[in-house]
């Protein structure tokens, strides 16, 4: 395409920085040079002394922590020194507190108080990570004005759901440097995380698919120019802002982004999005029972993928001519592998559990590829919400055979990072000793964490099992599931075969379990 194409995005501002402007020659990046000076501040009104105020627990809102919907008339009417309230991209700050800090002074603030500040702000301080700086003075969002009617405006800035019905509609912006384009993706929403984005970029293509709640965000761009296969992402969670940072290939100008794809800018119920798959390589295979192996399948550099926990992708392999898809679980590659913080590592493998049943059509496909055979991974699908987890302090596994594939990040996730959790019980079923998926890794673990505890159970023993038999029933559940305490907040999770998990969850049910506290990944 050539730089004289069209701008996409019709209902997104395009913004285009070129690099002789940028930071912008009044930002304080330039004052050395002739730019804007600052404002000499009082003592005690460093940098340093605002973020100590800001993490002080003072209540910098005036809210005590609530956070709510301001109407453009609310908003102008907190306009004084003593209460200024700012909206900068559809979110509202009380900045009264930060008067004194300003480097720019009171004055400059004071230009946008109880307004729209947002083309203000990217005049003079684009560069400042104004969510991280004026994180305890958020008030809220601004309130979404009743939907205009369709007909109004073109087809390519209309979403397809109603404002009730969804997530506010995010937006996006560009902009550049001599040696970098940089795509920022405003959610307008709180609960965004890496594992949010999905990005996949081939030869000119650019996708990147934001989840937002049960919607899918697409931003879609035939880019105007080359960039290198490696790019950055990066999240500011309190606020839901995504960047994406690609590298040019030549050091030019670019006038566009590029020329808009198919569902370009468009926000979508996830249920209504197809599929979509980017092919992996296969990175090795390793035995772990005698049926079931471990793959690692490598992401395309170009590819920014991270499964959350708790959700499955779908693997395709086409076989006689016919496209077959199968879903799994990523799991990781050990149990007892060294997790810091963030439990999902920003790298670039996918690690899977897979049975291989000799007689089927799909696994012993999957078995026959060699090293570095591509195998197509779809986006991420699953109904599962971290949020489950949430001041839990009992979570009760039951997984037979391969269902134990979801408990796996979970098991982990929960050890790690939720502070209420007082016990996690598995209850693994197999048919045989051999069966058991990483039977020396769970004991170990359950030696490590005292908090965690495994009972197999097996359907088809030999004479020297000295453990569990059978099936599930009432009374292996009835023993299993003891609380720590009467009333102490439980989850129980559910994967195996469809009898399975039908006959649990109905055994579940008869033991006053409600719905919110049992998670089928059957389903």
């Amino acid at each position: 395409m050539s730089d004289s194409g069209q701008s996409p995005g019709q209902g997104s501002r395009m913004l285009n920085v070129p690099s002789q402007s940028f930071p912008a020659p009044s930002s304080q990046q330039r004052v050395a040079s002739g730019g804007r000076s600052k404002v000499p501040l009082k003592q005690g009104r460093s940098l340093m002394d605002w973020i100590r105020l800001s993490k002080s627990g003072k209540d910098l809102t005036g809210l005590k922590g609530r956070l709510i919907d301001v109407t453009e008339e609310e908003l102008k009417k907190h306009n004084k020194k003593e209460d200024c309230w700012i909206c900068i991209r559809g979110f509202v700050y009380n900045v009264s507190s930060y008067m004194e800090f300003h480097p720019g002074g009171e004055d400059e603030l004071m230009r946008a108080a109880g307004s729209d500040g947002t083309d203000l702000f990217d005049q003079v301080h684009r560069w400042v990570n104004y969510e991280s700086m004026l994180k305890e003075c958020l008030v809220g969002r601004m309130a979404v004005k009743p939907a205009i009617p369709k007909g109004l405006l073109p087809k390519s800035q209309m979403t397809d759901i109603s404002t009730k019905e969804g997530p506010i509609s995010p937006s996006y912006d560009w902009f550049q440097t001599d040696s970098l384009v940089t795509i920022v993706i405003y959610t307008k929403q709180k609960d965004i995380h890496l594992d949010s984005i999905i990005i996949d970029h081939q030869n000119d293509s650019f996708r990147a698919e934001t989840i937002i709640k049960d919607y899918s965000y697409l931003i879609h761009i035939g880019l105007s120019h080359e960039v290198q296969e490696d790019f950055s992402v990066r999240v500011v969670e309190n606020v839901g802002k995504i960047e994406i940072v690609l590298k040019k290939t030549e050091n030019i100008s670019w006038k566009c982004l590029g020329r808009p794809l198919e569902k370009h800018n468009s926000l979508i119920p996830k249920k209504d999005t197809g599929l979509y798959y980017r092919k992996c390589q296969l990175i090795s295979k390793e035995d772990v029972t005698h049926d079931t192996k471990l793959f690692c399948l490598m992401l395309p550099p170009s590819t920014h993928l991270q499964v959350p926990i708790g959700q499955h992708v779908y693997l395709k392999l086409t076989i006689t001519g016919t496209e077959i898809v199968k879903p799994y679980t990523p799991v990781f590659d050990s149990l007892l592998s060294e997790f810091k913080e963030p439990v999902l590592p920003n790298n670039k493998y996918i690690y899977f559990l897979i049975k291989i049943y000799t007689a089927g059509l799909f696994t012993p496909e999957l078995d026959h590829l060699q090293i570095g055979d591509f195998v197509p991974v779809s986006n991420p699908e699953g109904n599962f919400k971290l949020s489950k987890l949430q001041e839990v302090e009992d979570l009760f596994l039951l997984a037979a055979g391969t269902g134990f594939t979801p408990m796996v990040k979970i098991l982990k996730y929960a050890l790690i990072n939720v502070p209420s959790l007082r016990k996690v019980k598995l209850m693994f079923f197999n048919k045989t000793e051999d069966d058991i998926i990483w039977r020396s890794q769970l004991e170990k673990l359950a030696f490590e964490d005292k908090r965690f505890d495994v009972e197999y159970v097996l359907s088809a023993p030999t004479s020297e099992w000295k453990g569990k038999q059978g099936h599930i029933s009432p009374a292996l559940l009835s023993e299993f599931l003891n609380r720590s305490s009467e009333k102490s907040k439980v989850l129980l999770c559910i994967c195996g075969p469809t009898p399975f998990t039908e006959q649990g969850i109905k055994l579940l049910h008869d033991l006053n379990f409600s719905k919110d506290e049992i998670h089928n990944f059957t389903a």
